[in-house]
């Protein structure tokens, strides 16, 4: 985290809301998926934010992690990357001939994981370890990572040339995986009305054309105190036995669902009650209620559930099988 420390910002609420507005002043009409990161900042989760290029996957992360006290690094999967260029590697020191080691840029509290399945799937495999138990192996040596750790991962469409899936061991490895439309039309003439106003930023005798990126003000809101205070909080919302029973329902229905070759794991009720947990707090609530577990069942469930051959075959969608189970699961 960061060594500096501005005045604290007031209360949770308080401090939430201020990093929605901060975040929401460089980027437009993503409200949804600004919920969606912090909740995964609030549960140690990982986000995979899905996506065709274009929709600001990369700018909204940078933003969040400007706007809090968090290291950040990026790493630009390519299919040239390499499990070293992530974790980091031993190097010979030829002058006293021991080796000494040399941390990846995984080594950081935000991680941005673009365009991940750009990679080979032994690169992509070489984040699971770092993010199920949050250390990795360097050599013979185990390195723990910094607290908070959270990965986002962007990734393209898989119809999209040069792209490879992910694994479904991966795919559970992270808590929600958010899928990004285009903007509305009254959103992109406002995205189109601020980018006009950029203007250019001058170096020394020269100058160039500013984007979006050069509106992030360096700045963290609120202190270290208050993000672990506002975990401390979400942690501390009220699950109701009736709510913990309908999510296991929930979860139980797709491993049985006829539609489906592979349904959700213990991890993804898990994934539920801590995002929804979360979610009420962002909704300045202290209990979770059924509206949280519908509108995070998408993001939580959909990327771990998989269809069989046959309902492929009859044009069925994965997204409208988990919508029959939902809609079942309260009739």
């Amino acid at each position: 985290m960061s060594s500096t420390s501005p005045p604290a910002s007031g209360d949770t609420s308080t401090f939430l809301s201020a990093i929605r507005e901060r975040v929401g002043t460089i980027v437009v009409g993503q409200e949804v998926v600004v919920e969606r990161m912090l909740i995964a900042l609030l549960t140690s989760g990982h986000l995979l934010l899905e996506g065709m290029p274009g929709l600001a996957k990369t700018l909204l992360v940078n933003a969040m992690a400007r706007a809090m006290h968090l290291q950040f690094r990026r790493i630009q999967f390519t299919i040239d990357l390499l499990p070293s260029d992530i974790l980091g590697s031993e190097i010979l020191d030829e002058r006293t001939g021991n080796f000494r080691t040399h941390q990846g840029p995984v080594f950081t509290n935000l991680l941005l994981a673009d365009e991940i399945n750009r990679a080979a799937p032994k690169v992509q495999g070489a984040l699971l370890e770092a993010m199920q138990e949050r250390r990795v192996t360097i050599g013979n040596q185990g390195y723990a990572l910094p607290v908070p750790f959270l990965v986002i991962a962007t990734q393209n469409p898989i119809e999209q040339s040069g792209t490879f899936e992910l694994p479904e061991a991966q795919l559970d490895r992270f808590m929600l995986c958010h899928r990004l439309g285009y903007p509305s039309v009254d959103d992109e003439e406002e995205i189109l009305r601020r980018n006009l106003k950029l203007g250019v930023r001058k170096e020394g005798a020269g100058a160039v054309a500013k984007t979006e990126f050069d509106m992030i003000r360096e700045e963290a809101i609120g202190s270290e105190a208050d993000l672990v205070a506002a975990m401390e909080a979400a942690n501390s919302v009220h699950v109701s036995d009736v709510f913990l029973k309908h999510v296991v329902d929930v979860v139980d229905r797709t491993r049985h669902h006829p539609e489906l070759e592979l349904g959700c794991s213990p991890r993804a009720g898990i994934s539920l009650l801590k995002a929804s947990r979360a979610r009420a707090l962002l909704h300045g609530r202290d209990y979770v209620v059924p509206e949280d577990l519908f509108a995070l069942a998408e993001d939580v469930m959909l990327h771990r559930i998989r269809l069989s051959y046959e309902s492929l075959a009859e044009g069925k969608t994965a997204a409208q099988t988990l919508q029959n189970i939902l809609e079942e699961s309260i009739s």
